[in-house]
């Protein structure tokens, strides 16, 4: 009984042959291959954005770094929740390659920003002057990092803000399936035509072996992005095989099937959780359930082998009831889920 993350399963079947499939004869490299261009195109569709600029990537870090450096000039201000991945879970990589960017943080209700909170800090930023440096871009995550769903209005409103200012807005989509899937809006409604510059396109939690895309809704802002990517070690000489995870999962539809069937199994266990007289710490709208539970129910599902994160972090040992993150993935067996609500109970 795995709750620990969807980085916990492996690789959907179609991803695996998709692989297999493209293994086969001689294709040009880097990016120059026929498997590539099925990607790129396949991509576009699903995000109904026929003149984006596509770039893959294995890794998620890579992927919100990389264009955290793209869009951020030197001695640039990356305002984020204070949450958010790029700020707690990526080692300073966003720091790191785009040579110092300042993050600013700002709180906001399971893990989304206010619009006026944003124009607030912006308005702040916009006179900081050489002192504390200028204002750069815009990150929002979605899903979030509290399994909450930015829906189409609450981004639109804070690309308002953000292009008011003059910056662009960056989407962190490790789990944007999920987001989705959730059933708010289209993915063109979640992204560029609520005013999303950038785009990282999440696989590897949704059924892929290690794929990302990073998504240029305007390619003029991917200019010189491939020469960041090459000196990070991202230009992948056989790079069908990252484009061949891609493909298997957008092409006819894999992506949202497998989000939607965790985010069914996410609140399954949300009631079982609400059943069993625990509570929850945020709106379940994804494939994350953050709840607190009793102690001896914590101990009881720690002892048959189930697998969760205590939240925050392991500070929460002892408390009770005891605060946790559960996550469920596409491949997450419905009897775990049903074994673990008995547990609770």
């Amino acid at each position: 009984m795995n709750f620990a993350s969807d980085n916990a399963y492996g690789a959907h079947p179609d991803v695996l042959r998709a692989l297999a499939e493209c293994n086969g004869g001689a294709m040009m490299g880097y990016g120059a291959d026929p498997v590539t261009a099925r990607a790129e195109a396949a991509i576009r569709d699903a995000l109904d954005a026929p003149e984006a600029a596509i770039r893959f990537v294995s890794t998620g870090t890579a992927a919100n770094a990389l264009v955290c450096a793209q869009l951020c000039p030197v001695g640039g201000r990356i305002y984020c929740h204070e949450g958010a991945h790029i700020q707690t879970s990526e080692c300073g990589a966003p720091e790191f390659f785009s040579h110092g960017a300042k993050l600013v943080t700002l709180p906001g209700d399971c893990g989304r920003i206010d619009a006026d909170r944003l124009e607030n800090a912006l308005r702040i930023g916009a006179g900081a002057g050489l002192n504390g440096g200028r204002n750069a871009m815009v990150s929002i995550t979605n899903a979030t990092e509290w399994g909450t769903v930015y829906d189409a209005d609450r981004i639109a409103a804070l690309a308002d803000v953000a292009h008011r200012f003059k910056v662009p807005v960056h989407m962190d989509g490790a789990r944007f399936a999920n987001a989705v899937a959730s059933g708010s809006r289209s993915a063109a409604d979640l992204t560029w035509r609520a005013g999303v510059d950038v785009l990282c396109f999440g696989g590897t939690k949704n059924g892929a072996m290690a794929a990302e895309a990073v998504v240029f809704f305007d390619p003029a802002l991917a200019e010189g992005f491939d020469y960041r990517r090459k000196q990070s070690g991202h230009v992948f000489s056989k790079q069908r095989f990252l484009a061949a995870q891609m493909l298997a999962l957008i092409e006819d539809g894999l992506w949202l099937r497998l989000a939607a069937r965790a985010n069914a199994l996410a609140a399954r266990l949300a009631q079982g959780v609400r059943d069993a007289g625990g509570g929850l710490l945020a709106p379940v709208q994804s494939n994350a359930v953050f709840a607190t539970i009793p102690a001896e129910a914590h101990e009881r599902a720690r002892a048959a082998g189930a697998i969760y994160h205590l939240w925050p972090d392991r500070s929460a040992q002892g408390l009770d009831p005891v605060p946790v993150r559960f996550v469920t993935s596409w491949d997450t067996p419905e009897d775990d889920v049903d074994r673990l609500i008995g547990l609770l109970r």
